[in-house]
């Protein structure tokens, strides 16, 4: 049977919806309207951000609306206060264990599904320590920006615990077996360092204060300068891509065949050759191939779609 449609409300403003442990805002603040640029904000700094529950809903509930926004092109993740996050708060606990298995979703896999699947790439700005699930959340983003000072860890075997929000499948892909072995087996935590974490980070900078501005105009760059349609496609062929250098051939040049005949890639060539910004127009839904998506999904709940019209929230 097929998963039954969940729709979504995509709001005038973010600004004006309250979710929470999170917030969200524009870029730039106080835009009275969704602009290009969204910014996620973990929003318990007196619990050094701690996941919840709550916050978890909140996350995939903000990034299932951004993936459905066409006025949306990046999103920024980061934490409020010192730290980006704690790891998950030990205070609420994991359940016990009780109950079938086969029905459990753990709620930083959901968040982590919610940002992979989402269209849009995220960028995240840690402008703090994160460890345990504060860490295995930012995987699927495009882009981690760090601060140098900061310690980072995937703590969860101090913990008792096993790796969770889809590190097993996002981790030794972006570090290689042998790190990501390393960081789960040792469970310790470590300064940003090319040693530990190979190029998990692709920038780390000397001060907290630096990281989320730097986020924000590189997202700003992204936003003006880069096709949706092309980034969401070329991600794609990353993450779902066949698992031999033939079969990835042929499907790389399927789509780049298709890539041509859209209006991205004349408006693209056009603004080079016209030394303007370019103006891209196109979206999967509208614009994708034929066969996209070109895998098997693998649906972990209700189909999501947008509502028809716009919130006024």
């Amino acid at each position: 049977m097929a998963p039954t449609p969940l729709s979504i409300d995509v709001p005038s403003s973010y600004e004006t919806i309250n979710l929470t442990h999170i917030k969200l805002s524009h870029h730039p603040a106080g835009a009275p309207t969704a602009t290009p640029v969204i910014v996620v904000t973990l929003n318990r700094p007196e619990k050094y951000n701690a996941f919840t529950p709550q916050m978890a809903d909140s996350l995939e509930h903000a990034f299932r609306m951004i993936h459905l926004d066409p006025r949306v092109k990046v999103a920024v993740l980061t934490g409020a206060g010192k730290m980006f996050c704690a790891g998950s708060d030990l205070d609420v606990g994991f359940g016990d264990g009780k109950g079938r298995a086969v029905d459990f979703r753990d709620i930083g896999g959901r968040v982590t599904i919610a940002m992979h699947r989402c269209q849009k790439p995220t960028i995240v700005a840690l402008q703090g320590s994160a460890v345990g699930v504060g860490m295995t959340m930012t995987l699927p983003a495009a882009v981690r920006i760090c601060h140098e000072k900061s310690k980072y860890g995937f703590v969860f075997t101090r913990r008792g615990l096993t790796i969770e929000s889809c590190a097993s499948y996002f981790l030794p892909r972006l570090l290689g077996f042998s790190r990501a072995m390393y960081l789960i087996s040792t469970g310790a935590v470590f300064p940003p360092s090319p040693q530990h974490f190979g190029d998990l980070f692709a920038e780390v900078l000397p001060e907290a204060a630096q990281v989320l501005p730097r986020a924000l105009e590189l997202a700003q760059d992204m936003a003006v300068n880069v096709s949706p349609l092309a980034s969401t496609m070329s991600r794609a062929l990353m993450w779902e891509g066949p698992d031999s250098p033939e079969a990835a051939h042929l499907l790389e040049s399927r789509v780049f065949h298709h890539m041509t005949g859209q209006p991205d890639y004349k408006e693209g060539v056009a603004s080079f050759l016209q030394k303007r910004p370019p103006i891209f127009n196109t979206n999967v839904h509208d614009n994708g191939p034929s066969d996209y998506p070109w895998w098997d999904e693998v649906h972990i709940d209700r189909e999501l779609r947008a509502s028809k019209e716009p919130s006024k929230l």
